[in-house]
């Protein structure tokens, strides 16, 4: 009978001395997802895909990339917002998606502070006004001239961008029917097309129609001109100075991701944001790199949050 007690206990024992080694597998162990809440072809996917890439070598795990798109960035955002929080889902983020559609729909499926964890900014990049090559308008002050003697539509594929017309319509004067997307891609395909005559969207969706010659780029909304479209004005120096704005991408992951998971990514994500070669990439489309810590990301998103509600009470915009 003491001999069985004591074998038990010996067996019992070896268990537990060799369990932690195989619970406690460095992370990552297995591949991670990274949800883009937007289709191909935007500078969304540019970034996603370019980083998922740098960490997929850097962590010695596959990153697999899988676009989402719907409800203007909403539909992927909850996903991950509803993710397991383990470090195997992580999501990207921008300013639109999370600190803007919260104020524009009724039910997005997250808050954009307490349902995530704010992994470190990615980029930051300015808007640039585009329109149909088939437009008159050289410039903003051209534009908002011919939007008061005919008709015109501009299409948005976000949440900042559709805020941005509708800021553009009051800082003119103007009126413009405003045509949704699901994405920046599918919007510049019809703005090329001529189903559509402005759009307010970003430098890295912009750029590349722009160099093709199938649309027009008539403003920058940053503070700066930008390389990639050196003969552009800024719309302070078209005259609308009111009509600034500079947004961003950034990485995510559920909230209670472990904060040693968290920080594991954040140094991955600025090593990779500080190589030359992706640097010139995301320079190239008009992105300029820009990590920061999960607390700097935090307070921006709050930040944005608030001011975008700000604006939607402005602009009168009502709650889908």
């Amino acid at each position: 009978m003491i001999g069985r007690i004591v074998a038990t206990a010996s067996l019992i024992c070896a268990t537990l001395i060799a369990s932690p080694p195989a619970l406690a597998q460095p992370y990552p162990s297995k591949p991670i997802q990274f949800i883009v809440p937007y289709p191909p072809g935007g500078g969304t996917d540019l970034f996603a895909r370019l980083l998922g890439a740098a960490l997929a070598e850097s962590l010695r795990q596959p990153v697999v990339i899988q676009n989402r798109p719907g409800a203007q960035g909403s539909i992927g955002l909850a996903a991950v917002a509803k993710a397991e929080p383990d470090g195997y889902t992580i999501g990207l983020s921008e300013i639109g998606s999370i600190t803007a559609n919260p104020w524009l729909y009724q039910n997005t499926g997250f808050d954009p502070v307490k349902d995530f964890a704010h992994i470190s900014l990615g980029v930051t990049y300015p808007n640039a006004v585009v329109v149909n090559p088939g437009l008159p308008a050289k410039n903003l002050k051209e534009l908002a001239t011919l939007a008061k003697t005919k008709p015109l539509s501009f299409a948005s594929g976000s949440a900042v961008s559709q805020l941005a017309g509708e800021l553009f319509k009051i800082v003119a004067g103007v009126d413009m029917l405003h045509v949704p997307y699901k994405g920046a891609g599918p919007a510049a395909i019809d703005l090329a097309g001529g189903q559509v005559d402005v759009m307010v969207a970003t430098s890295a969706s912009a750029i590349p129609l722009v160099r093709a010659g199938k649309t027009r780029a008539i403003a920058v909304t940053g503070p700066s001109r930008i390389a990639a479209l050196p003969d552009v004005m800024t719309s302070r120096e078209a005259g609308f100075p009111d009509f600034e704005l500079v947004g961003w991408f950034g990485v995510v992951a559920p909230a209670n991701t472990p904060k040693d998971v968290v920080a594991k990514l954040n140094s991955e994500i600025k090593k990779a944001l500080a190589s030359p070669a992706i640097i010139e990439k995301l320079e190239n489309a008009g992105l300029e790199p820009r990590p920061s810590s999960p607390e700097e990301m935090t307070e921006l998103v709050k930040s944005d949050y608030a001011r975008w509600g700000k604006v939607v009470q402005a602009v009168g915009i009502k709650p889908q």
